[in-house]
């Protein structure tokens, strides 16, 4: 089990001009650090357009590195790969054996092995719709790979984004979505008509009939 007792060891060097417009924008955050050098961060809810530059700016004002992967195809564009990995993406296959989860569980396991510092930050819902609940990608990659889960709460409501609270994946989905669900309790989104149900979703459904009529 993680030691999630405070303070976290994983710390960080942020820049005073980022944490400036952040607080400009009326941003206020919490985020003490991470606990281990590996880890998934799902970023909770997904309602609009707005949420990627407020994330970054928070990334950048805390120095935190976080990866995420995206489709290889959009990587080999030239200036637009250059400006993605600047950005902390990582390429990824979806038509190789063992798709994206097999292919971030191998990405952990060399950073482990290496001692290298890798946390991946993913939207579970995966688009700004409303959708029946969660992508299990995120929760099939920290079970694999064995890694601690971060549960970022985007709350336009309060102004606030949220990065304290850890958990290690039980394995068993209802008890730990239930977990997810009590911490992720009351929090809104720019559009909170657009947020998902915390529940994952059957991954036998399509990506065509995912999106919520």
């Amino acid at each position: 089990m993680t030691d999630f007792t405070r303070p976290y060891p994983v710390q960080f060097k942020g820049n005073w001009l980022a944490s400036r417009i952040l607080n400009w924008m009326g941003w206020q955050v919490k985020f003490d650090g991470f606990p281990t050098m590996q880890g998934i961060a799902v970023v909770y809810p997904h309602t609009s357009n707005w949420d990627f530059p407020v994330m970054l700016m928070m990334k950048w004002a805390y120095g935190i590195p976080v990866m995420f992967w995206g489709k290889d195809s959009l990587f080999k564009w030239p200036l637009i790969g250059s400006w993605m990995r600047w950005l902390g993406g990582i390429p990824v296959k979806r038509t190789v054996a063992g798709g994206v989860v097999g292919q971030a569980v191998k990405i952990f396991e060399e950073h482990k092995q290496a001692g290298r510092y890798l946390w991946l930050g993913l939207s579970p819902e995966g688009t700004r719709k409303r959708i029946p609940g969660w992508r299990s990608g995120f929760y099939l990659t920290a079970s694999k790979a064995k890694v601690p889960l971060c549960i970022v709460t985007l709350d336009y409501a309060k102004r606030e984004i949220s990065a304290v609270d850890f958990m290690d994946l039980s394995g068993d989905q209802k008890q730990d979505m239930a977990q997810i669900e009590a911490i992720c309790q009351g929090v809104k989104g720019l559009h909170p008509e657009l947020a998902s149900p915390i529940q994952l979703i059957d991954p036998k459904i399509s990506r065509q009939d995912l999106v919520v009529k």
